[in-house]
């Protein structure tokens, strides 16, 4: 009879490697419905907006008006900088939250 990884039976092998093959498609298939999705943060009282999606890559960025003051555009960077951070904050935390779901926590390096 044939042996499998440390003394288990060679169909329990088999179904292992299923069940693997199964997670890994999950995982794959969450990985593209986080990557599609979109994530929205706002900075300054929501004078300035941004939209990022589960790819890290800036889809919109919304300024008002009143945002922006010529005498002070430090101000205005920083607040366009808060908003886009804050969303691909938001984008890697849900990222790592749902990817964490499927691995059970247990961290595999390049997956997220």
């Amino acid at each position: 009879m044939a042996r499998g990884f440390q003394g288990m039976p060679g169909g329990n092998m088999q179904a292992m490697a299923r069940q693997a093959q199964k997670l890994q498609q999950k995982m794959m298939e969450t990985q593209a419905e986080l990557e599609a999705r979109e994530y929205e943060a706002s900075a300054g009282g929501g004078v300035v907006t941004a939209k990022v999606n589960g790819k890290r890559e800036l889809l919109a960025l919304s300024i008002k008006p009143e945002a922006v003051d010529p005498e002070d555009v430090e101000m205005l960077e920083d607040t366009v900088m808060a908003a886009v951070n804050e969303a691909l904050r938001l984008a890697a935390e849900t990222t790592e939250k749902e990817m964490g779901k499927l691995t059970g926590g247990f961290n595999i390096p390049g997956l997220f």
